[in-house]
């Protein structure tokens, strides 16, 4: 268990890169319901153990982490924890990998730089808060903003959320990654994806200024439970070839 800064228990879990070393890990950061023990998760650390350690945790109010969720705005210090952790573990460089909201999450930490990283990916991420323009979108507002909904999330999707609305409203991804750089920022969307439409990242790459690559994938829906083993290998060769590039 970690400790926020916060006073939040966060559950989190290490395993060592395939090779043995120890010189990069990959922070991963799960979606909104996610957890460290979802299959999906799982997956995508055991592909990334191919290019470093990996550490898994579970957003507060998920899982077995304490807490609830904020869905994206405290949960900014649950990966400050996860980094700290990586770097107390011995690794030189750390890397964060974050999925839709976990996406949303690494682009404000790494503005933030309270526990700085050496390479961002985020995959699936909004843009902007508040959006309903999709239908799964406006059922999880649903979720978020009713106390049916609420009590919905927390028996039948395991996550406890927070009953009140965010004050201040933290600073969107949009706004956060223009904050970024030099830090290496790549972004992946799905052109399937069916929360956020393709206007999401390319709204973040524009912000990024030029800073960022932008990768749009055919095929790809929506978060890790999407994620191939082949794009989950290409963003694990390119945290290694940016984190051996920032070194240089």
């Amino acid at each position: 268990m970690l400790l926020t800064r916060d006073g939040v228990r966060i559950e989190a879990g290490h395993q060592g890169a395939l090779d043995g070393s120890d010189d990069l890990a990959v922070v991963l950061a799960h979606g909104f319901t996610g957890s460290l023990d979802r299959p999906a998760v799982r997956r995508a650390a055991q592909a990334f153990r191919g290019f470093g350690g990996v550490v898994t945790f579970s957003f507060r109010g998920h899982g077995g982490s304490g807490g609830r969720s904020t869905v994206g705005d405290r949960e900014v210090l649950d990966v400050d924890a996860a980094v700290g952790w990586a770097r107390r573990l011995g690794y030189r460089r750390v890397a964060t990998v974050g999925f839709s909201m976990g996406g949303s999450v690494v682009l404000r930490q790494a503005a933030v730089r309270e526990a700085p990283v050496d390479a961002v990916v985020s995959v699936s991420a909004p843009a902007r808060w508040y959006y309903r323009g999709t239908a799964p979108m406006r059922r999880l507002h649903w979720v978020v903003t009713r106390p049916v909904g609420r009590t919905v999330s927390r028996y039948g999707l395991k996550t406890r959320i927070h009953p009140e609305g965010w004050d201040p409203v933290p600073v969107s991804p949009v706004e956060a990654v223009g904050l970024i750089a030099p830090t290496p920022l790549l972004i992946v969307h799905g052109d399937r994806d069916a929360y956020f439409p393709l206007d999401h990242p390319r709204s973040l790459a524009a912000a990024a200024a030029g800073a960022a690559e932008l990768w749009i994938e055919p095929g790809f829906g929506h978060a890790e439970n999407s994620a191939s083993a082949g794009l989950l290998r290409r963003i694990g060769e390119w945290v290694t070839d940016r984190c051996a590039v920032a070194e240089t």
